[in-house]
């Protein structure tokens, strides 16, 4: 086991962007969720969230992530559901998917203060990063629901960081896994920088 137990220590930046979907467009959750959480509708939309992340020296981990997440609910208690997730750590995958049944797959990054791009044979995604005004230093807690080994599992996540607005345009790959997106523009970004992040339970 090359990766490490839970819970993760992680330290880093990330990037942020809110969507708001027809339902028809939102990714299918897994079959083993079903019964266990719902899709949270605002106005006959589902809420997306994708993140663009730099995991730096001083947590367990260094690595860098795209992802795609859903926000569903388990009766009146929210959550997020990772549904598309790359990753350019082997460890982190493996960890990721033994740990939280976070479907994580590898791919190649390209991730600077004013750009980022990943692939996996092909385009996923790419962003301009424009200016990011992190001000507030602010708690930020939820809890992540997956499917692993057949049934939910909630980890939940526990981190602080300096959050403010972020100027990010999104370029996603029409024909790519998160073709869904394509054409659209996201409600909001935010930066999370200088974020220290705890995911997992205590032991």
């Amino acid at each position: 086991m090359a990766y490490p137990p839970e819970p993760w220590s992680l330290r880093g930046r990330m990037l942020v962007s809110v969507w708001l979907l027809p339902l028809a467009a939102v990714p299918e959750l897994p079959g083993e969720l079903a019964g266990a959480v719902r899709v949270v509708r605002i106005g006959g939309r589902a809420v997306v969230g994708t993140a663009w992340v730099d995991y730096r020296p001083g947590g367990d981990m260094s690595y860098r992530e795209l992802l795609a997440a859903v926000l569903v609910r388990s009766g009146m208690r929210l959550r997020v559901t990772i549904s598309h997730i790359w990753v350019d750590s082997a460890d982190s995958r493996d960890g990721g998917r033994a740990l939280w049944g976070i479907p994580k797959d590898l791919a190649e990054f390209e991730l600077t203060d004013t750009g980022a791009r990943a692939s996996d044979g092909g385009p996923i995604a790419r962003a301009d990063i424009g200016r990011v005004r992190p001000w507030l230093r602010m708690p930020v807690r939820f809890r992540c629901t997956q499917a692993l080994d057949g049934r939910p599992k909630t980890t939940p996540v526990r981190s602080t960081a300096r959050c403010g607005p972020a100027g990010v345009a999104w370029h996603v790959e029409p024909g790519g896994p998160l073709g869904f997106l394509a054409g659209r523009r996201p409600v909001l970004t935010l930066v999370a920088d200088d974020f220290r992040m705890r995911f997992g339970t205590q032991r």
